[in-house]
């Protein structure tokens, strides 16, 4: 039910965004996974597009929809869960090539964008 609450809200970005305008997306994939340690669980989105911008806001919406979805189904259970970190994980083609997070680069230049982002 999330994963497809995820691609739905890919395919929506721009009528929930100010300022974000429709684009033509080739792939969209998200994928949940419980992470027992943490008690967690984990969502990556996948967003690409042929055209030359950005899909990092898809790929954001994406996991942020499909994390409201998991909310959603499990506040009878609980009360106390929690929706964070939320962040670009990876940014490819566009202006400014490849860009990955890493937590000891504190170079916040995201310009540019195309391909795939996964937040």
């Amino acid at each position: 039910m999330s994963q497809l609450a995820a691609i739905q809200a890919a395919k929506q970005t721009s009528n929930v965004i100010p300022l974000c305008h429709p684009l033509l997306l080739s792939h969209v994939d998200a994928r949940l996974w419980l992470d027992d340690v943490a008690e967690s669980v984990e969502i990556e989105a996948t967003v690409k597009t042929v055209g030359p911008t950005g899909v990092e806001m898809e790929a954001l919406m994406a996991v942020s929809v499909a994390a409201l979805t998991v909310y959603d189904m499990c506040k009878a259970a609980s009360k106390r869960i929690r929706i964070g970190d939320v962040f670009l994980v990876e940014k490819k083609g566009g202006k400014s090539g490849v860009w990955r997070y890493d937590d000891d680069d504190d170079d916040d230049d995201e310009s540019g964008g195309g391909g795939g982002d996964k937040p």
